[in-house]
């Protein structure tokens, strides 16, 4: 395949996994953004690649790595010494759920921003996306004994600071996500349908009072979630397992997703239109 298909089809494919991935590591849309760019602009200039998917993980792990060790050295850190507060385990009143789900993501970014930058590399590489270690040597830079050290260690920083940051990282569940952000971007309807419980409902609330919007069925959830997300939004995977939707770098939408095996059940969404874009 010539450079020019070559980059269109892994557009396609692959740019909302990279742009995701990359967010996992610095935690800002428009730095994933570019470094998605940047990723697909090298794979322009290259030939002769077997597994585009692999490749563009490696360059965007690389450029993320090189964006925090730059960050590092630009600003300082903020005091490493402080304790993060553990959440009590606890059975969750649904009232509590908003401030619960802020307790954990404030939890996993404080965690986040204690990891060194191999470290932070190392474990959402392995830990959240399923990379083998030896390709997260090619990424670090480090013997793949290294890359299982770091990634153990910044593990070990994950299960101190809370028991429930550890549902974060289910793998179902972050499959299911990456498949259901994949579609969106797409603007797949069949891959989006597929991915939907037949019984599927949805709900959206609005910032500033609109009424709410329900939907029932995966065919009625389907088109609506691409309505809306199909005008150039740019859908990440949050901190605490939710879906962040961006349009012009702008937090437009988060949308919790209950997933039962490999199928999404339900979808509660908080919209701000004020920071959407026109349909």
């Amino acid at each position: 395949m010539s450079a020019a298909p070559l980059v269109e089809a892994a557009w396609r494919d692959h740019r909302a996994y990279l742009v995701n991935l990359a967010y996992q590591m610095l935690g800002d849309v428009g730095e994933a953004e570019d470094v998605a760019q940047e990723a697909f602009l090298r794979l322009s200039r290259t030939s002769q690649i077997d597994d585009v998917r692999a490749w563009l993980t490696v360059v965007a792990g690389r450029l993320c790595l090189d964006h925090m060790r730059s960050a590092r050295a630009r600003h300082e850190q903020s005091d490493e010494s402080v304790a993060l507060d553990a959440t009590q385990s606890r059975e969750v009143d649904p009232a509590d759920r908003v401030t619960l789900d802020d307790e954990v993501r404030t939890a996993l970014l404080e965690v986040l921003r204690r990891l060194s930058p191999g470290e932070r590399v190392a474990f959402v590489l392995h830990d959240v996306f399923q990379m083998p270690f030896d390709e997260i040597a090619d990424a670090v830079g480090r013997p793949v004994g290294t890359c299982r050290q770091l990634a153990r260690r910044a593990r070990s920083k994950f299960e101190d600071a809370s028991p429930r940051l550890a549902d974060v990282t289910d793998v179902e569940h972050r499959i299911v996500t990456e498949q259901f952000i994949t579609a969106c971007a797409n603007g797949d309807l069949e891959s989006l349908t597929a991915v939907l419980d037949p019984s599927v409902w949805g709900v959206a609330t609005f910032v500033g009072g609109a009424p709410q919007q329900v939907n029932h069925g995966r065919d009625a959830v389907a088109p609506n979630l691409l309505r809306f997300l199909g005008h150039g939004a740019t859908l990440v995977a949050g901190p605490a397992g939710e879906v962040l939707g961006f349009t012009d770098r702008r937090l437009a939408v988060v949308l919790v997703l209950t997933v039962r095996g490999d199928r999404i059940v339900k979808i509660e969404a908080t919209v701000d239109p004020s920071a959407a874009s026109p349909a």
